[in-house]
């Protein structure tokens, strides 16, 4: 079963920051990685740019309105993901336990519905 582990940011630009401040988390993220591959667990992953780069577009009858930024107001905002495949919550918890250990903010564990 399909899973997505979303990782919340705190809305920074991390592509702004010097290259060392990135390095620790960024060597993190590629062990990290590199076990999910280990354990034929590994489907996908990347990070994502700043808020301020999002368009949001809404349908408002029959046109759609387009809106710079995130479509809430939060202080949080999705910094990445990694898309899992694993047997069973369990073990997706588990990863996502894991990857937690060393993100700053929440991580989501979301189902993938098999279409």
């Amino acid at each position: 079963m399909r899973y997505m582990l979303v990782i919340y940011g705190s809305g920074d630009d991390w592509t702004q920051r010097p290259p060392e401040e990135n390095e620790p988390i960024l060597a993190q993220h590629q062990s990290f990685t590199e076990d999910l591959r280990k354990a034929n667990a590994f489907v996908a992953a990347e990070a994502l740019h700043a808020p301020s780069s999002v368009t949001t577009i809404r349908m408002r009858g029959t046109e759609p309105v387009l809106t710079d930024g995130p479509f809430i107001e939060t202080k949080e905002s999705i910094g990445g993901f990694y898309l899992i495949d694993v047997d069973n919550l369990d073990q997706a918890l588990e990863w996502g336990q894991r990857l937690a250990r060393f993100e700053e903010n929440a991580i989501e564990v979301w189902p993938v519905v098999e279409m």
